[in-house]
């Protein structure tokens, strides 16, 4: 930070938005030597970030939109980021079933040709054909679905991608503040002058050279809002919506399924005992913290994905859902499925720089704050190039094929892990899984257990190094282990983590 008038500091960029647009942009910059600052009004990635359908994928069905550069873009990016953190991302095979009566099949592999060749897959295998009467992919289908298709893309675990970034960024010198909601920002004496309230009644001023505006769905009203500026620019509220299952296949592979309407959904192996399936695709009316999965958004899930299987789902299947809105770029489709999913960084140059984010998607976000550096990269010509290109996020440093081995490393030198516990550790802290479990040599050496293998020692490491503060934070955006605790289980960790946030908060005032 530089020095001002008055002596208090101004960093060199301010950005708003705990996103993974915005912990990607704070993590390129203070890479790059830049003091950086980012403020969230809620937990990291407690809005679309957490919400997505979890791939690092091109976007077959963007390839019937034309939208070649941003399918590109996504499929070169796929490898890049799966090099990177291999624990949070890992290679999914996808199996297409042709469906008579829509996509011909000689479509269908012309657009994976393209699929398998616009990006230079180097990792990943290529596309392959099926024959589902005899492959143990259409075993669970319908004796309508003879033939298929199989081809390539990721997973990733996207609110941990949030919050890996945000660590990064952290230990780079970025300043993060979760829980801290920017109330208003002007453009004073050639700086912005910010005003922040957090979640325990403090407020804070900071001042900032730059001003990022990575709201997601709350973009507009930043804009509008918090900044006081009337724009011409619009932002297109998508809803989608995702529905969980108990498992309904047995075998690993992920399926896409094509609708008479022209949409796709999938249906993929989730979390070892589960099904995830989504997307919707609705225009959203309303508040974007209001998002919810809508029963016609359930049944139309379930009826889609019972057009393939041979044993109907319905809504008493369900065990969970979740919906997130998309904040893309208002480009005057006539339906939320056709909206361009690319990004469009707007810079406002009318004073201290603004630039506002609108759009994108999760597999982008590294070259979308690569750009977002570009735009701004002018005002600041201290700051260094580009360089997060495969530099792996914390506990990511190990080989793309190096999982199984240490997971078995892992099981090795902790014996009373058990293979479930052994996994999802290395799953959400690779390397790090050890400095989690440190120098227990039994489970109770970890404290309290709170169930489904979470343990008061991983509570603690995630409040003091990954921002969490209540239970919903570790149990739906840290892991995925909501769907195992009991409702009184969650409430005994809610209540353990108040008590110590309280009693750290008691010590740091006195």
């Amino acid at each position: 930070m530089s020095e001002e008038a008055g002596g208090r500091e101004a960093f060199d960029l301010f950005i708003i938005g705990g996103g993974v647009n915005g912990c990607g942009i704070a993590r390129d910059a203070a890479g790059r030597g830049l003091s950086v600052a980012l403020a969230e009004m809620n937990d990291l990635a407690s809005a679309t970030s957490s919400a997505s359908t979890k791939l690092f994928h091109g976007g077959l069905r963007y390839l019937e939109y034309y939208e070649f550069r941003l399918v590109r873009e996504s499929l070169i990016e796929r490898e890049t980021l799966l090099r990177a953190m291999p624990h949070i991302s890992w290679p999914l095979r996808f199996v297409l079933p042709h469906h008579r009566g829509l996509r011909p099949a000689w479509l269908l592999r012309l657009g994976l040709f393209i699929y398998d060749h616009l990006g230079g897959r180097k990792v990943l295998p290529a596309t392959r054909s099926l024959d589902l009467a005899r492959d143990p992919a259409g075993a669970p289908l319908k004796d309508d679905f003879a033939r298929g298709f199989e081809y390539s893309d990721c997973w990733v675990e996207d609110s941990r991608l949030v919050v890996l970034n945000a660590r990064d960024a952290e230990a780079r010198g970025a300043r993060i503040l979760p829980r801290a909601k920017v109330v208003s920002a002007r453009r004073e004496g050639g700086l912005w002058t910010i005003d922040i309230a957090h979640a325990d009644g403090r407020r804070e001023t900071a001042r900032a050279k730059a001003l990022v505006n990575a709201g997601g769905p709350w973009v507009a009203d930043v804009i509008a809002g918090v900044l006081g500026i009337n724009s011409s620019e619009k932002v297109r509220l998508v809803r989608g919506s995702h529905i969980v299952t108990k498992r309904l296949f047995e075998h690993d592979r992920c399926y896409i399924f094509q609708g008479g309407d022209g949409r796709i959904v999938f249906a993929i192996p989730y979390e070892t005992d589960f099904t995830l399936i989504g997307t919707t695709d609705r225009d959203h009316e309303g508040g974007p913290g209001e998002a919810k999965a809508t029963d016609a958004e359930i049944d139309y899930l379930c009826g889609f994905v019972s057009e393939y299987l041979k044993t109907p789902i319905g809504r008493s299947d369900v065990v969970w859902t979740y919906s997130g809105v998309r904040p893309l770029y208002d480009d005057g489709a006539k339906s939320a499925t056709a909206a361009t999913r690319d990004y469009v960084l707007s810079l406002d140059e009318n004073g201290p720089p603004l630039l506002n984010v609108f759009g994108g998607k999760i597999t982008t976000y590294r070259r979308l704050a690569e750009s977002a550096m570009a735009k701004i990269a002018r005002f600041f010509p201290q700051a260094s190039g580009p360089w997060t290109a495969g530099v792996p996020l914390p506990g990511g440093d190990f080989p793309v094929d190096g999982f199984e081995r240490l997971v078995a490393d892992l099981a090795r030198d902790y014996p009373f892990l058990g293979p479930f516990w052994a996994h999802r550790l290395v799953r959400a802290y690779g390397t790090q899984a050890r400095d989690v479990l440190g120098d227990a040599t039994r489970a109770e050496d970890l404290g309290r257990a709170f169930g489904a293998t979470l343990t008061e020692r991983e509570i603690v490491w995630l409040m003091e190094r990954e921002y969490a503060a209540r239970a919903e934070d570790v149990i739906w955006r840290r892991t995925k282990l909501g769907l195992r605790l009991t409702r009184e289980e969650a409430q005994a960790l809610d209540a353990f983590m108040r008590d110590r946030g309280t009693a750290v908060r008691s010590l740091a005032a006195e």
